[in-house]
């Protein structure tokens, strides 16, 4: 099991996932941060990006703010 500490842009003009030289990742997403569009599309770049499946990914706090903590489930 790992976890990162994600800094989520919702509403970004593309998708990425990029590490951070504090260790931290930006996660930068199209979806708008309404109904938990952004968490989904978060979730949904996290497990591309790792070769996981969506339900290995889960927000353990953070869903209704920017920094978030992400676990993986390997």
């Amino acid at each position: 099991m790992r976890t990162l500490k994600l800094k989520v842009k919702p509403g970004s003009r593309d998708e990425s996932l990029i590490e951070q030289p504090d260790g931290t990742w930006l996660a930068r997403v199209k979806a708008p941060p309404v109904d938990g569009k952004a968490n989904a599309a978060v979730i949904a770049l996290v497990a591309a990006h790792f070769g996981l499946r969506k339900a290995q990914v889960s927000i353990r706090s953070g869903a209704s703010g920017r920094m978030k903590l992400v676990q993986l489930e390997e």
